[in-house]
């Protein structure tokens, strides 16, 4: 594959960071995004896809994209806007996108606003917590880990935030209430270093699990939708978020080998089924093949 070339792009708020890994034409481009998880965690997953052009994105205030606004938090319509604009200084759309976790709940605004620009979206494992039929406890689980980390840091929150990731089932009325972990069991720090600025415990984490997704504006898309969700997670939070959208869009998900992490391949010390991931990955995209990219 050829190397990635490293671009930025200026946008309202921000400076963001992506890298072009050009590939062969006649393919629509192939845009992989994860929020906040930026670039650096699809170079495993990418390698698979020598004959597309590959795009990968570092979120607004995630690794080398900074913010430029001093905002605290970051919505999903904005990281949606962003990608749209990628997508038009790429001058590539309509695109195929693989978006994980946050990536994908993003990636469902921007189809829910932008479907002209989007053929294909494979949505893996979104936590859509507000669609989820224990969706007051399960958003409740959610703040607790935010207000967790306001009040003790990163070590604390972090393991708050492993525990409700991990947790299978229903979220029950009190959870919050259970023992906290201990963050070394983690190996997380102990101690609070007084930062508050964590992109996924401070940024994102309200923001994306709190979403309300526009259903009828998704039922309606020209874009493909294909939710899918991984056979380690079984009723696993983000699992459970997918499943909901799915059924809320009137499709069935479709599994992938692998937990929420399956597509890596040693990224941030995780690593999944990346080649039978990616193999997935292809046969969904190549039964868009015979479809008309969309057109709005």
């Amino acid at each position: 594959m050829t190397e990635p070339v490293t671009r930025t792009l200026d946008v309202p708020g921000a400076v963001l960071t992506y890298d072009v890994r050009p590939g062969p034409s006649g393919s629509p481009v192939l845009l992989l995004i994860g929020s906040p998880m930026g670039a650096a965690g699809f170079g495993t997953l990418a390698t698979y896809f020598p004959d597309r052009t590959v795009v990968t994105y570092d979120p607004r205030g995630a690794e080398r994209s900074r913010r430029t606004d001093g905002a605290t938090e970051t919505t999903p319509e904005e990281h949606a806007d962003d990608l749209s604009r990628l997508i038009d200084a790429v001058g590539a759309g309509p695109v195929d996108v693989f978006a994980s976790s946050g990536g994908a709940v993003n990636a469902l605004v921007l189809v829910g606003r932008h479907p002209e620009q989007v053929r294909t979206l494979v949505a893996h494992e979104p936590p859509a917590i507000a669609a989820l039929p224990d969706r007051e406890t399960a958003l409740a689980a959610s703040r607790h880990v935010h207000e967790v980390y306001q009040r003790s840091g990163m070590g604390a929150g972090m393991a708050e935030f492993i525990r409700l990731v991990g947790h299978r089932g229903p979220v029950p009325a009190d959870y919050t209430e259970q023992p906290g972990p201990d963050p070394a069991a983690f190996g997380l720090p102990t101690e609070d270093d007084g930062s508050r600025d964590d992109v996924l415990l401070g940024q994102n984490m309200i923001s994306c699990t709190h979403h309300e997704h526009d259903f009828d504006a998704l039922r309606a898309a020209s874009t493909r939708i294909v939710v899918v969700v991984g056979a380690g997670s079984t009723g696993q939070l983000a699992r459970r978020g997918g499943e909901a959208v799915a059924e809320r869009i009137g499709t069935a998900p479709v599994e992938f080998p692998g937990d929420h992490g399956g597509f890596m391949g040693g990224e941030y010390g995780q690593t999944g089924e990346p080649e039978a991931f990616a193999a997935a990955l292809r046969t969904v995209l190549a039964d868009a093949g015979d479809r008309v990219p969309a057109q709005g």
